[in-house]
């Protein structure tokens, strides 16, 4: 397929994507292969596994790990990933979820 044909293909929806990407990424009882490597599928994986903590409240770092136990044994990685992103913000060791409006989009990636 050349680069006219390519374009010329339909773009998948938004919801086609992030399916597409936890389906490659989390196992079907939901559990996360590995961290994807590319900066987008990152960010789409951690929004997903984000979308489950409660916006306003606030939780303690050992309620993160639990959290993250749910889905990968490296909860360290994916905690410290929350914050760089700025899924979550973490204060004396405190967290709270930030507004989706400040976490780092994948959406307006190539």
């Amino acid at each position: 397929m050349n680069d006219l044909q390519k374009a010329q293909q339909p773009q998948p929806s938004r919801q086609q994507v992030i399916d597409r990407v936890v389906r490659n990424f989390l196992t079907p009882d939901g559990r996360l292969k590995h961290l994807p490597a590319k900066y987008k599928k990152k960010l789409i994986v951690l929004h997903h596994l984000a979308a489950g903590l409660q916006p306003d409240r606030t939780y303690t770092e050992q309620e993160i790990n639990e959290y993250v136990k749910q889905f990968h044994e490296d909860y360290a990685t994916i905690r410290r990933e929350f914050i760089i992103h700025r899924l979550m913000q973490r204060e004396n060791e405190v967290y709270k979820l930030n507004p989706p409006e400040l976490w780092d989009r994948w959406d307006n990636l190539a």
